[in-house]
Formats: C-alpha cells, structure tokens, sequence
C-alpha cells in the first residue's frame, strides 16, 4: 500500500489510529468523510480532506459523534462561505494544519445551473446499460422543483468561493473526477472536466492546470519526478491543439499521450473502449 483513505462512517477513534499508523509508516492518509467533520479530521492529523467541501458536516443540524447524518453536509455548505465565521474559521485551521482539498466538481456538477448533457463522444464510450442509466438520470435533473434547484445553485456557488478561498489563504487544491460509475463522470474526459471547471470557479487557466498537475504530485511528494514538465522528469504528456492556458477548453483537443515517453494515439485508445464504459 502507498496510501490510505478514510470513508464515511468511521469514527473519530478510529481514524485517529489509522492515521497514527500511517504517519508511522511515512504515508498519507485522506478521507471522503462525514462522521467526522473537518475540523475534527484536521485536529487529528488527517492529510487531506475528499471531495471539496460538499462533504463537511460540522454545522449540520442534529450532527452526533462519529455518526453520519442523512443531511450529509448540505446544510453545512448551504451556510458556509469564506466571509462566514465558520468558512473562514475552517479554512485558517486546514492551512494551519496542512491539510490539503480534493476537489471533485465534475461529479457534482449536477448542481449547477449550467449543466449540461454529455457529448456524443463521451456518450458512445457508456454500455447501453449505463447509457441508459446516465440519460434517466440527466432527466430527473430536468424535473427538479424551482426551489431544489435554487438550493443545489447555491451549494455549487458556495463550493467555488469555499476553494477559491482556501488556495488564497495558502492552501493545498487537489482535483479529481470521482468517475463513480453512474455515468455522468468519464475518467480522462472527467480529469479535463475538473480544471475547466475550476477555471469556471474563478481560477485562471494556468492556476487550474496546476491545480490539476503539480499540486498533486505536491502532495504525493514525487513533484520532483512528476506534475511539470522539466528534464530529468517522466515524460507524461497530453500534447494538445491550441493554447489552453488561454483557453482552457483546447485542453480538450488532445493530439497524443505520452507515458513514460511512449506516445498512444487518443483515437485508437478511445476505439478500444467504446461502448465498454461501465461493463465492470
């Protein structure tokens, strides 16, 4: 194992061991977490907190210990933002502890009032199953009440400020797509996704790559192998079309990918997975 990740019910003892004995053995442990809220988790030790702030129960109402509440930390997010005394409170304490964020917009970017449905080229990629599956979806999305969808704009648009503001105040973004299976998030396509997203959340261009690249080689410890382009590093390229540190959505237009130095051509690699997404 190189590293660890907490889940959803665990309780703060619990945690406290698994990080203990990690930090021992010079790991890393993350979490996607709602029995414990972040500031418990930062006052623990944790080294990274999953999936943004969406996750944060610490205001929900009727929040017991080391239980998860069905509310799931939308009402947290619903009242949390940078100029709140809670927003502000939990920021200063990640960066003081240096705790990182993973940002993972693609797969709650049904809560913003622009989403959109998946392009035909991602959409081939699904099994018809899970094509199937992702379209209903998209369609339930469509019928929400006029007051539900008030209430996800609000928790989208609060998420963006809570991570604009934590990189501000000197803290450690990660992102990731969080491509669970449900469809509506592609790994790859779901990796593009997140930095054009945070391009959307005020970032700019170059920021959001870098979000995307060498702050999680940053984190990992391997910034001096991987995340930027250099010599004496691997030679992990998307070559692209266009310039995406002016327009972010060239990092689309994907010409080659290297890994190790071996380029892959995207067509072939894309070929060889059509219609087999979600088949296991």
């Amino acid at each position: 194992m190189t590293s660890f990740k907490a889940y959803m019910n665990i309780t703060r003892d619990e945690l406290k061991a698994a990080i203990d004995e990690a930090h021992r053995r010079g790991l890393k442990l993350t979490g996607h977490l709602c029995s414990v809220t972040f500031p418990e988790a930062a006052a623990l030790g944790i080294d990274d907190l999953e999936h943004g702030f969406f996750v944060n129960t610490q205001l929900d109402p009727g929040k017991m210990p080391d239980n998860c509440p069905d509310s799931g930390g939308d009402p947290t997010l619903t009242v949390m933002t940078p100029g709140s005394a809670s927003g502000a409170a939990l920021i200063k304490l990640l960066v003081d502890h240096h705790v990182a964020v993973t940002s993972t917009l693609p797969v709650f970017e049904d809560a913003s009032p622009s989403y959109r449905i998946l392009p035909p080229s991602q959409l081939e990629l699904l099994t018809v199953e899970a094509r199937t599956a992702y379209l209903y979806g998209f369609a339930r999305v469509g019928r929400r009440s006029a007051a539900a969808r008030a209430q996800l704009a609000t928790l989208w648009t609060n998420e963006l400020a809570m991570e604009r503001a934590f990189v501000a105040a000197g803290g450690l973004l990660l992102a990731g797509p969080d491509p669970t299976g449900d469809g509506h998030v592609l790994p790859g396509f779901g990796d593009q996704r997140a930095i054009e997203l945070l391009v959307d959340a005020g970032f700019s261009p170059i920021e959001a790559i870098r979000v995307g690249t060498f702050n999680g080689a940053t984190y990992l410890g391997l910034a001096d192998r991987i995340g930027s382009i250099a010599a004496g590093k691997h030679a992990d390229l998307l070559l692209v079309r266009g310039d995406p540190s002016r327009r972010i959505a060239d990092i689309e237009n994907v010409e080659t990918v290297f890994k190790d130095g071996v380029g892959y051509d995207p067509a072939a690699l894309l070929a060889s997975v059509r219609g087999r997404y979600g088949q296991y």
